[in-house]
């Protein structure tokens, strides 16, 4: 468990990007919703765990949803705009296309937190809590999130066909990606084991189980019948092959394994920089853990719209 005390220490720690770190830091707060909406948390814990509880696979989508907002311009709910007539949102660009999921429990959060404190608290909040409250109910750690943030009143189609990782990329362009957003490349490699949760589409990892040779064998024979060469686009095979369902080290075993669904899971254990630090996960639960957890705290972080910035949507799914 991470302590609020260690994750200002944590993230003040770091002397690069302290502009986009450090003052959002002094913006937000743990306790932002205390005396405005004190059952604000209860509340999101409460949908969060009953929709997790439901389908396990929501813990994974709900995380998800986090990365794929915040990578985007920062953690400011944009990934949540519907398009409309005069506006493309983020929902249809390649990496969300027919992938991104867990709006629906959004609105119903949203719709919770409505009921008992209205205009107060923003999505960008919920989404950051959810993705949490998801980890945390699959068995993982728990942060102090840091909140605070306002919702953004635009979106960038572009910027989530350019920003977010593609599962195609190679070592060099994920580090790149991550190191973008103030990374490092061992926080990549801790971030990237949100994939101990979830399902990827077979789209995402055909032409790892037919062309590439850096893979278990007989874990790619079982996993085309589900996947052939040909047609069933859609279908889902987990990204950790025995406990998708929790949030262990797990998939980190599987790399070390070459057990890794996507291309871009098997790059981080391929003979490259970050095959020591697979190992050490792989071996070191507890330092995962506390690893991860940071690392959430510092992503939440990015460039998040405070004071007057943007706004508190009253509907997720449009600016107000």
């Amino acid at each position: 468990m991470t302590m609020g005390s260690n994750l200002y220490h944590f993230c003040f720690g770091f002397s690069i990007s302290l502009v986009l770190f450090g003052l959002a830091f002094g913006q937000l707060s743990t306790d932002y919703y205390a005396s405005t909406c004190p059952k604000a948390l209860s509340t999101i814990r409460n949908v969060v765990f009953k929709a997790v509880a439901n389908e396990h696979r929501m813990g994974a989508s709900l995380l998800r949803l986090h990365f794929h907002d915040c990578f985007v311009n920062g953690c400011d709910a944009s990934i949540l705009l519907d398009d409309t007539s005069s506006f493309t949102g983020e929902k249809t660009a390649v990496p969300n296309k027919d992938s991104a999921r867990g709006f629906d429990v959004i609105d119903t959060i949203k719709s919770a937190v409505e009921n008992i404190c209205p205009g107060v608290v923003s999505c960008a909040d919920i989404v950051a809590v959810a993705a949490r409250d998801s980890v945390v109910k699959l068995g993982g750690p728990w942060w102090a999130v840091q909140l605070g943030r306002r919702d953004s009143t635009t979106a960038s189609f572009s910027g989530a066909n350019s920003g977010i990782p593609s599962p195609f990329m190679d070592l060099a362009a994920l580090i790149s990606k991550f190191s973008n957003k103030g990374f490092t490349a061992k926080e990549m490699v801790t971030l990237s084991g949100a994939h101990t949760i979830g399902q990827a589409a077979c789209r995402n990892f055909r032409s790892r189980i037919y062309n590439e040779t850096n893979i278990d064998s007989s874990f790619a024979a079982s996993l085309k019948p589900n996947c052939p060469s040909a047609g069933g686009d859609s279908s889902l095979s987990p990204l950790d092959a025995d406990t998708s369902d929790v949030f262990d080290n797990a998939y980190f075993k599987d790399l070390v394994n070459k057990k890794g669904l996507l291309h871009s899971d098997q790059q981080l254990f391929n003979g490259g920089s970050t095959d020591s630090q697979v190992s050490a996960y792989s071996t070191g639960p507890a330092a995962f853990r506390s690893d991860f957890a940071d690392a959430m705290v510092k992503m939440g972080s990015l460039s998040p719209l405070t004071g007057t910035n943007g706004e508190i949507r009253s509907n997720c799914r449009k600016i107000n």
